[in-house]
This record gives structure tokens, sequence and C-alpha cells, in this order.
């Protein structure tokens, strides 16, 4: 799984206002300020490219943060794979068997018009907690999750 879709609308709006910010915002604030020397055009190229190519790093950084965040549920463990920048993966997996809680939350208008929520996944011991951050149909994955657990204590009995 990985988070619902919705959760990209941000930076994508974000990255649309970074894209058209060079041709609509920055001459119309150039032309506001009122300088008392005129901006050579060679600097305006320069600047130009400049923040375009920050605007593609971000949206490039971005998607990966989403695409490379995923949440893998097995027969016998559960996954969690946080991508959080180029230089930087954390793994965490946990058996089934030793879950011990399982519960999702979803609260306002977009994680209800779009049903996607949080799930949360207490384990025993030490091992760490899941978080699956905004995914889809958080109620399924519960069922899903707590149906498998039932299967695997069964099948250690």
């Amino acid at each position: 799984m990985r988070q619902h879709l919705i959760v990209n609308l941000g930076w994508v709006i974000v990255a649309i206002i970074m894209a058209i910010a060079p041709t609509v915002v920055f001459p119309f604030i150039l032309s506001s300020l009122k300088l008392p020397f005129a901006i050579p055009i060679g600097y305006l190229v320069v600047g130009t490219i400049f923040w375009y190519v920050a605007a593609f790093g971000f949206v490039i950084a971005s998607f990966l943060r989403w695409y490379f965040n995923i949440y893998i549920v097995t027969n016998e463990r559960v996954v969690d794979v946080d991508f959080l920048h180029l230089l930087y993966k954390e793994l965490s997996e946990a058996r089934l068997v030793d879950i011990q809680d399982i519960t999702y939350k979803t609260g306002g208008l977009l994680e209800t018009l779009f049903n996607y929520g949080n799930v949360y996944i207490q384990t025993a011991g030490t091992e760490p907690n899941f978080e699956f951050l905004a995914v889809p149909n958080p109620e399924v994955v519960v069922q899903t999750v707590s149906e498998l657990i039932e299967k695997e204590k069964l099948r250690f009995k």
C-alpha cells in the first residue's frame, strides 16, 4: 500500500505555483519595486533557470517520498518502508504473531470524503510500532491484518 493519491494535492499545487511564478508573479513584483538600477537580462535568465531547477528538485523529491513510502502486509509479517530522502531509508518489520493491537483513525473532511486514514499497529516487546499514514480504506486494512493474525495464531496452535 501507499498513501492515498489525494495527499499529493498540497505539493502539486505548490509545484504549479512554482512553475508559473517566473512568468506571472516575478515580473509583477519587479515592476512594482521601483529599483534605482536595471537588472541585467543575463541575471534574470540565470535566476529563472535556477528557479526551475529548484522547482524540479522539489517535485522529484516530493514524488519519490510518496512513491517509495510503502506498507506491505503478507501472510507472515508486516513491513514498513520509510523513504525520508534520497540518502536515508528505514525498514521495519514485525511478525503477525507479535502484533498486539491494531487500530485506525480517520477524521476531517478530506479523509472522510476520500476514505483514507491512519492505521496504527502496536507490537510486543521492543519491536517498533507501525504507523501506516493516509492509507486508502483503513478499515479494510485493519480487517485484513486482523484476519491474517487469527490465521497465523491458529497455524501455531
